[in-house]
């Protein structure tokens, strides 16, 4: 019953006093209202009789909004007088147009609307929870409800990556159209290989001439050069325990998706191939390279679902499982933390045998949280201890990246906001060099 039937029960109080026995006025008055709300509840729209469905957005970027409309159809004969509440997870953001108390009619075989807007504000699938249906009797003395009916339809919506650093991409592919020679190039340079012959013009340099070419054809000609492409770029998550610190605002696997996001749409402009994996303790996600436009929708739906595991990362299954895939020489950038111990037991064992075969580039996030602790003045007696740890932090990070180097391995270690581009230069001028 709803509250209008204890208001009706109310109403007929203060009659008590003409009644002769006042405790058969009470019973009298209740038996009364328990009939009208018996027969409320009868003339209720039947809820076997109430079909729901879900269109709308199935994916959607962090910080924008979706749009998820859910539909009732009334296929009873009589008018539904309904209050609905659709329910999401918490960090779905969902916000509906029509608030929940508000008492909507439908008419037999008529269709409710309500849209939802949803601003999620974590990363991975959101799923819908449940549809609770309250279908009022004309009186509004009583009502339907029941566990499971209507059946919630299944929607699930998924959140993909910000990807905030593709603001750096045209900068980017500026410096790429350079390497590649669309807007600067004269003859051979590093990070070139050789195309076709054609004949001498004004203008050439000499030192690309073809001697032996142009004395068969008995014409000067000169070799014409273009940029290596078809490399293979390999891009490695770490998402064990070390991802889940955050750093700034986000967690520092964030932080390496939104880089390798850019990394990856930067080479694959520039005609290389990008493969992804993520691990920790077992294979979380991996992608195989494929055509550019398609890449990176791929990319963002396999990073999507991706959280930290709090478990160590195994290195040891992440270079058998590079080395298994990749056996010609590839660009391998590992998104890790410059965390001594992680790296010290983990990584370093089984860097030779990665090296040997690949160039390898770590990327790491600088906390800025050590930078404060050792510039920071000390104030009170806690913050000199406080000091001296950060600098044996950072101290523990110059030895790590003293010891990658030995191996050949190039470390780029920078701040949240600067990890991205900083990487993509990397790459860029590796890709100028010719050492990918």
């Amino acid at each position: 019953m709803t509250w209008r039937a204890a208001a009706l029960l109310l109403a007929g109080v203060p009659t008590l006093p003409l009644w002769p026995n006042p405790l058969l006025g009470v019973a009298v008055m209740t038996a009364g209202v328990l009939l009208l709300a018996a027969g409320d509840w009868a003339l209720a729209a039947p809820l076997h009789g109430i079909v729901v469905d879900r269109e709308g957005d199935r994916a959607v970027r962090l910080g924008h909004r979706a749009t998820v409309t859910l539909r009732l159809t009334n296929t009873s004969g009589r008018t539904l007088r309904a209050r609905v509440r659709d329910g999401w997870v918490p960090s779905a953001g969902a916000r509906p147009d029509v608030p929940p108390d508000r008492v909507s009619l439908v008419e037999p075989g008529g269709v409710l609307v309500l849209p939802s807007r949803l601003t999620p504000t974590r990363r991975g699938d959101r799923p819908a929870v449940t549809v609770a249906v309250r279908s009022i009797g004309p009186l509004g003395l009583a009502f339907r409800q029941r566990a499971g009916r209507p059946a919630s339809p299944g929607w699930t919506l998924r959140v993909l990556p910000r990807f905030d650093s593709r603001r750096h991409l045209p900068e980017k592919l500026s410096r790429l159209r350079v390497i590649d020679g669309t807007q600067v190039t004269r003859g051979r340079g590093q990070g070139t290989e050789f195309d076709t012959l054609r004949e001498y013009v004004v203008g050439d340099d000499v030192r690309s001439i073809d001697w032996r070419a142009s004395a068969r054809r008995s014409d000067v000609l000169v070799r014409t050069w273009r940029p290596e492409r078809d490399r293979r770029l390999v891009c490695v998550l770490d998402t064990g325990r070390t991802s889940a610190v955050r750093v700034g605002d986000e967690p520092r696997l964030d932080t390496a998706i939104d880089a390798a996001l850019l990394l990856a749409a930067l080479a694959s402009r520039a005609g290389d191939r990008v493969d992804l994996l993520a691990a920790d303790a077992e294979i979380r996600a991996t992608v195989t390279g494929s055509g550019q436009p398609a890449l990176l929708h791929r990319l963002v739906h396999a990073l999507a679902p991706l959280h930290p595991a709090l478990v160590e990362t195994d290195f040891d299954l992440i270079v058998a499982e590079i080395l298994r895939r990749h056996r010609r020489r590839s660009l391998v950038v590992l998104y890790t933390a410059l965390e001594a111990g992680a790296l010290a037991e983990g990584l370093l064992p089984v860097l030779p045998r990665l090296a040997a075969r690949h160039r390898v580039v770590v990327a790491a996030v600088h906390d800025p949280v050590l930078t404060a602790l050792t510039t920071a003045p000390p104030v009170r007696r806690e913050d000199v201890y406080a000091a001296a740890a950060g600098w044996r932090a950072l101290a523990e990070r110059d030895r790590i990246r003293t010891v990658l180097s030995r191996y050949g391995v190039t470390v780029v270690d920078a701040p949240a906001a600067r990890l991205a581009p900083d990487l993509a230069d990397t790459y860029l001028r590796l890709k100028a060099l010719g050492r990918l």
